[in-house]
């Protein structure tokens, strides 16, 4: 086996192995660096080099096939993680790209989006309403009761009578829990709708930008819908 040491001989000597490969009846040289980081090319792979990466060279030392050497176990588990990033950076792609085409969709001006928010934002007012309502009622009740109540004085109060006002203040509680949660919902329900007009307005605008260079450059446009002024929205 045919072997030159990088450092040793210098290009003459390598030259030289490659001129020798074709009569020798070897028609390619591999290049590969031991544990000490010295680089060898040979006309076979030794076997103390079968583990490790290495190049395989054509007669006219061209490189035409690189072998990379085995990972360790450290660079497994980083090539996993960034596989994974990878993966999760796709399916994030791919739900803003689903996204985004069931916005454009779904509104086709964007006074659409406003009648979606307000239609979203009655709803839960009305349910605001119903549960202030039904607070203010059993307010009134809890307010008969302790006027009752004041009123026996040192009497004992009746056990119907607290557990009634045990059951008000509970649901008191429920009601005011229930009308908290309700403004959350608005505001997190004008949150969506303002991101949805802002990202519908990008890409109206990216598509009508490339809508208008196919124009520029001579190519038909496919028809679009009327946007409306400000005056018609």
């Amino acid at each position: 086996m045919a072997r030159w040491r990088s450092g040793t001989f210098g290009a003459l000597a390598f030259a030289a192995l490659v001129a020798l490969a074709p009569a020798a009846g070897a028609q390619k040289l591999y290049k590969w660096t031991d544990e000490k980081g010295v680089v060898h090319y040979t006309d076979k792979i030794p076997p103390e080099a079968l583990n490790k990466g290495n190049v395989v060279l054509d007669k006219n030392g061209v490189p035409i096939r690189r072998t990379d050497p085995p990972l360790s176990a450290e660079q497994r588990r980083a090539k996993a993680d960034e596989d994974a990033r990878q993966q999760q950076l796709a399916k994030d792609r791919e739900l803003v790209e689903r996204r985004d085409r069931a916005l454009l969709a779904t509104y086709t001006v964007e006074s659409e989006i406003d009648l979606a928010r307000n239609r979203a934002l009655s709803t839960i007012d009305a349910q605001v309403q119903s549960s202030t309502a039904y607070a203010g009622n059993l307010s009134k009740r809890k307010a008969e009761l302790e006027g009752k109540k004041a009123a026996l004085g040192d009497k004992p109060v009746p056990a119907v009578m607290e557990r009634e006002l045990a059951n008000i203040n509970t649901e008191l509680a429920k009601q005011a829990d229930l009308v908290a949660s309700k403004q959350r919902e608005i505001l997190a329900v004008n949150a969506k709708y303002d991101a949805d007009k802002k990202r519908w307005k990008e890409l109206r605008t990216a598509t009508e930008a490339q809508m208008n260079g196919k124009v520029r450059q001579g190519e038909p446009a496919a028809p679009s819908p009327v946007m409306p002024t400000t005056a018609q929205k």
